[in-house]
């Protein structure tokens, strides 16, 4: 697999952004943030209704403040959860640890499952109680298209943090077997860059020295007599 699971390169290389922003949990990532945006925003903007009659505000959603304030809630972690990842995923490349590396991506994928669930109970939650919603509470449909806005994008928020719970997974199956983990470690019998393994010549006996009898000094011709050849006594 080319590049880390959170970007490109080798731990310790330069950072490109170029390849960061084509990475499939990157973009997942940018949209859910733009996401939370229009969802808290949509809420604090056109969320809260006053009328004549009274002077504070109410939630638009079935005048229930718990609903308005689940929905900012949420909206604004998810926001900064963003960009707490995206921070990682800038960061990542730099990160040389294995075991570091591991708990980032591991903490990628809860974090996502999370928020995919909290996501699916505030679209649920927010859906709710507009449909209970009584029109004489907002005569005027003041901020309805807002409050539309923030379930539909609730929704959406779902699938897109669902998406990179399990890219994040894919990315934890592939790097538990391969160099995901441990990019910058090369097996020497496994390197590519040595096709051949060095030639050993054997030898016949014990090598003390360690040397593996590479090399081996001719046999002096006076330390001993020739094979084959024994001396006669007269």
């Amino acid at each position: 697999m080319e590049g880390g699971a959170y970007g490109a390169g080798k731990a310790g290389g330069a950072f490109d952004p170029y390849t960061l922003l084509r990475q499939p949990h990157t973009i997942l990532r940018v949209v859910s943030w733009v996401f939370s945006i229009v969802v808290f925003g949509s809420i604090v903007n056109e969320g809260y209704l006053n009328n004549a009659k009274e002077e504070e505000e109410f939630c638009i959603y079935n005048r229930n403040p718990n609903a308005c304030s689940y929905g900012v809630t949420v909206g604004v972690l998810a926001f900064l959860t963003c960009l707490l990842y995206l921070a990682l995923d800038v960061y990542f490349p730099q990160i040389s640890s294995v075991k570091d590396r591991k708990k980032a991506v591991l903490s990628d994928i809860g974090v996502s499952a999370f928020w995919a669930f909290f996501w699916f109970v505030g679209f649920c939650f927010l859906a709710n109680q507009w449909q209970v919603s009584k029109p004489q509470d907002n005569p005027l449909n003041e901020g309805t298209d807002a409050a539309r806005a923030a379930i539909t994008f609730s929704f959406f928020s779902i699938f897109t943090w669902a998406g990179q719970a399990v890219l994040a997974f894919q990315r934890y199956q592939i790097g538990a077997d391969s160099a995901l983990f441990s990019q910058d470690y090369m097996d020497p019998s496994q390197d590519s860059s040595m096709p051949y393994a060095p030639y050993v010549e054997p030898s016949a006996g014990p090598d003390p020295a360690g040397m593996g009898g590479t090399y081996q000094h001719p046999a002096n011709a006076f330390d001993a007599e020739p094979q084959g050849y024994q001396s006669q006594g007269y």
